[in-house]
């Protein structure tokens, strides 16, 4: 047992001179005509009686234990490790092409904010990308940021030097922000539906091995017909992460279901904090006034 305030414990010496002076003292005996009987001297009544006069004094250094605060370390308990999710949104001009009831760029942004709603506590930014890169929203916990997006950010209201697909370039500036953010994991959810003409040369490889020793796991989706880029497997893998090919809007949900189900939420011990721990001092304390409030019913000197 710890106390908050270990100052207080000097106020002990109160209830300990006055356990010695109670023990110890003999009062003033009186003579009585019995005195002279026969009578055993009856010994153990007497410290029983003392006991019970004691019973305050115990009170009172109870009373001085609890102003001191005791406490105890509580266990630890697990805390959440961050995870910094940067998800990057190709907005080139195929992004506006039929995808189920809607566009590829609509059912993409959909599924992006229920990906959302089930990392809640984790932080997310959100960049778009053609031949350029815009990074629209920064690593933030106020997911509103991310879902108040969409409207914004449809193919068809992109700029002219848009309209391209960069996926090696979009790679670059995002593994920069999240270097930048050294607080917890890091993680780049990135779809596209085009051939990047940006990956070939190596620059896959190299791409990808710069990522892993950032500690950054990317996965792509391949939100179209056909099957991802064979760059994107190449970088997915080197970072520990995936590529996925998504043909229909719940092909796509089903994706970002089993990213979160290979990136799960980590956990971690927190350091055992000190709580506040009164439940024993005043158990003991409600205790000793009971015995108290029975002694009083015999238990005492005689007052003569």
């Amino acid at each position: 047992m710890n106390f908050s305030r270990p100052w207080v414990l000097l106020l002990l010496t109160a209830p300990v001179l006055l356990v010695w002076w109670e023990w110890r003292r003999r009062g003033r005996p009186l003579v009585l005509p019995f005195d002279h009987a026969r009578a055993k001297a009856r010994r153990w009544l007497e410290r029983i009686i003392k006991v019970a006069n004691l019973l305050p004094v115990l009170l009172l250094a109870i009373a001085v234990l609890l102003l001191a605060g005791p406490q105890r370390f509580a266990p630890p308990k697990e805390e959440r490790v961050l995870t910094n999710i940067e998800v990057v949104l190709d907005v080139s001009g195929s992004m506006m092409s039929r995808f189920g009831d809607g566009t590829r760029s609509d059912k993409a942004f959909e599924a992006i904010v229920e990906f959302t709603s089930f990392r809640k506590g984790d932080a997310f930014g959100l960049t778009i990308f053609g031949t350029e890169v815009v990074h629209w929203v920064p690593l933030t916990k106020d997911l509103a940021a991310i879902r108040l997006a969409a409207p914004f950010l449809r193919p068809q209201k992109m700029p002219p030097h848009m309209m391209g697909t960069r996926i090696g370039h979009a790679l670059e500036a995002v593994q920069k922000t999240l270097r930048e953010r050294e607080e917890g994991d890091h993680m780049i959810v990135l779809i596209s539906d085009g051939e990047s003409y940006d990956l070939g040369g190596g620059r896959a490889q190299k791409l990808g091995e710069e990522l892993s020793a950032d500690h950054i796991t990317m996965f792509y989706i391949h939100a179209a017909d056909g099957q991802p880029q064979e760059e994107t497997f190449t970088i997915a893998n080197l970072t520990g992460g995936a590529a996925f090919a998504a043909d229909d809007p719940a092909a796509l949900r089903e994706v970002f279901k089993k990213i979160d189900a290979m990136k799960p939420t980590r956990l971690k011990p927190s350091a055992p904090e000190p709580v506040d721990w009164f439940r024993p001092l005043a158990v003991t304390g409600l205790g000793l006034l009971g015995l108290k409030l029975l002694s009083l019913f015999g238990l005492r000197f005689t007052p003569w």
